[in-house]
């Protein structure tokens, strides 16, 4: 009986979203959310609104009670997350909105912090990263507890390409795994790394061939379970000497509205031409 009610849900589930693919797999208590977002895979506002229904989903249905670990994939080949949508950004700026896309922008925190703290449930969150993680798609994987990544993987935070910096927690998360002065390198940078150059600053904590992905998800699910009372207990106590808090992340986005509203048409050109190779990714 247990069994229907849930494929039921899930039924229910794939057809309330398009811009997400859900998964449960009761035996293993996880549950996949792959993005299939349109026209780029980067975070429109329609998938951000999705993801924040279904983490909603999971914390109030009691059939979602038995769920220990989320894990965050992408549909599109070779690219895990573009980032934000760069192409509303050039919309709200160019139409002087600064109010809407501070509010994008919080709606992105919004689903960024339910993954760093588990959604207030104690949930390990992974992120599984099977092509580029870029901008916004590098602080989306950054938020979860673990980021496994395959070797063809990229990542980099290209912001200040077009002189704005990354919005939606980089440095928060990741001063915290791999200390201020790398975090602010990395952020002012702008270069792009190969997952083995993330796996050896600290950022990825499990490396795979390719294809082998999702193997390391179901591995790591099997050893954590071995000691998941120490382990997350471990992560709570983390958190609390290593906090993030909602509040600063609030604070440093009214900073980057601030500072998109403030870029000049050389910046925005550069963001139409980061627009158009984002399109051409998705069309190889």
């Amino acid at each position: 009986m247990q069994q229907n009610t849930n494929l039921k849900t899930q039924e229910n589930i794939e057809q309330k979203f398009s811009s997400l693919d859900i998964k449960y797999e009761e035996e293993h208590a996880l549950a996949w959310y792959r993005m299939n977002a349109h026209p780029r895979p980067c975070f429109t506002p329609n998938i951000i609104a999705e993801m924040l229904d279904w983490f909603d989903e999971i914390i109030r249905k009691p059939e979602n009670s038995s769920i220990k670990y989320l894990v965050m994939g992408s549909n599109t080949p070779n690219i895990f997350c573009l980032g934000g949508d760069l192409k509303l950004f050039l919309h709200f700026i160019k139409n002087n909105q600064r109010e809407k896309l501070y509010q994008y922008d919080v709606e992105c925190l919004k689903a960024v912090y339910q993954m760093y703290t588990g959604l207030g449930k104690g949930l390990t969150t992974i992120a599984l990263v099977q092509g580029d993680a870029l901008g916004g798609g590098l602080e989306g994987a950054l938020a979860n507890d673990v980021i496994i990544a395959e070797k063809s993987a990229k990542m980099g935070l290209p912001d200040i390409l077009f002189n704005l910096f990354p919005g939606a927690g980089a440095y928060n998360f990741l001063s915290k795994k791999v200390g201020f002065l790398q975090a602010e390198k990395m952020v002012l940078g702008g270069k792009l790394y190969t997952a083995q150059e993330m796996f050896d600053l600290g950022v990825v904590d499990i490396l795979v061939e390719d294809g082998e992905g999702e193997a390391a998800v179901y591995n790591y699910i099997k050893k954590e379970n071995r000691q998941r009372n120490g382990i997350k207990a471990f992560k709570e106590a983390k958190r609390i000497i290593n906090n993030v808090s909602f509040e600063e992340l609030l604070d440093a986005a009214q900073i980057w509205a601030d500072a998109a509203m403030s870029l000049g048409d050389k910046d925005l050109r550069m963001m139409e031409r980061l627009v158009r190779r984002q399109s051409a990714l998705v069309a190889r």
